[in-house]
């Protein structure tokens, strides 16, 4: 099952690092808690529509772009667990278990 809150911690974690910042810069950047921060980043706590836009503006990336990474990585893990159809005598059979 996707999570979207580890996903997009990844998302925000690869972002922050990319950048050579730390927690608490981003932190204080964004008046989130330190601790809050790393929660999101670990997809233990879900971030609101104003945190998450508190934090993308601390990293310095429109909201609209965090969202469409995060929608990229959700459709790449959707297509590596999608059913498989198999032909079977004739007709279409969909199998989970072949992802």
């Amino acid at each position: 099952m996707i999570l979207l809150r580890r996903e997009l911690g990844d998302v925000l974690r690869e972002a922050r690092q990319e950048q050579g910042r730390t927690l608490r810069e981003v932190s204080a950047a964004a008046s989130v808690s330190l601790g809050y921060l790393s929660e999101i980043e670990r997809g233990e706590k879900e971030a609101s529509s104003e945190l998450l836009y508190a934090v993308c503006s601390a990293l310095g990336l429109p909201l609209s772009e965090v969202l469409g990474v995060l929608s990229d990585r959700v459709a790449e893990t959707e297509a590596l667990t999608a059913p498989v159809t198999l032909p079977v005598g004739g007709r279409r059979v969909v199998s989970a278990s072949a992802a």
